[in-house]
C-alpha cells in the first residue's frame, strides 16, 4: 500500500488504486482521486466504496420513513392536545355534571300581580322547574323593602344568588340558570 509522500512542507496525495500524484491543479475534492474518482478515507488514505460518506438506498428509505412517522405522531399529540383543552379556551365550564349537580341557586322573583312580564317570568321558571321565590312589592311588606334595598326601579326585578336581573330578559336569565333548566 502507498504512502503519503511530503515535499516541501505540503502534502501530495498519490492514489493507491491507479497511483495518480494529485496536482494542486486539479479541481476533484482533496479526498477523492482527480483520475479514477475514487473516495479515500481522510485520516488513512484508503479507498472506500463509492458510496462512503453516504445513505444507501435502504437507508434513505428508512429514513424517510421514520421522519414521516415522527410527523405524523408529533400532529396526532397536537390534535389529542387541543380536542382535550377545548373546554379551557371555549369559556365552558369543564365538568357540567358537577355544577348541574350543585344546588339550584336560591332564585327570587320581585313582581306584581297584574304585570305581563311578571306572569312571563312566572311562566318560565314553572315551564323549566326552577325553584323559586315570589314577593309582590304591592302586597308585602317584604317584598317593597327588598325592592327598595336593591334600587329596584321596576319590575319583574330577579335576583339569582348574587346576580340581579332588570326587567325580563329570558337570554340572561337562561344564561344564568342554564344547568338546571328542566331538570326533574
Amino acid at each position: 500500500m502507498k504512502k503519503f509522500e511530503l515535499t516541501h512542507s505540503t502534502m501530495t496525495r498519490i492514489c493507491p488504486k491507479c497511483s495518480y500524484v494529485r496536482k494542486p491543479t486539479d479541481e476533484a475534492p482533496e479526498w477523492q482521486c482527480p483520475s479514477c474518482q475514487v473516495a479515500y478515507i481522510k485520516a488513512s488514505g484508503e479507498p472506500v466504496s463509492a458510496n462512503y460518506g453516504r445513505y444507501s438506498a435502504s437507508a434513505a428509505k428508512d429514513k424517510s420513513s421514520s421522519g414521516a412517522l415522527k410527523w405524523v405522531v408529533i400532529l396526532a399529540v397536537f390534535g389529542a392536545g387541543l380536542y382535550f383543552s377545548k373546554p379551557f379556551w371555549s369559556g365552558k365550564p369543564t365538568s357540567t355534571v358537577a355544577v348541574a349537580n350543585a344546588a339550584q341557586p336560591e332564585v327570587t322573583l320581585y313582581a306584581t300581580e297584574w304585570c305581563g312580564y311578571c306572569a312571563a317570568t312566572r311562566q318560565l321558571f314553572e315551564a323549566n322547574g326552577i325553584a323559586y321565590t315570589e314577593l309582590d312589592i304591592e302586597k308585602s311588606s317584604a317584598g317593597y323593602e327588598g325592592h327598595k334595598k336593591l334600587n329596584g326601579n321596576g319590575v319583574p326585578l330577579i335576583v339569582i344568588g348574587d346576580k340581579v336581573i332588570r326587567g325580563y330578559s329570558e337570554g340572561e336569565i337562561r344564561s344564568s340558570l342554564q344547568p338546571w333548566f328542566n331538570k326533574t
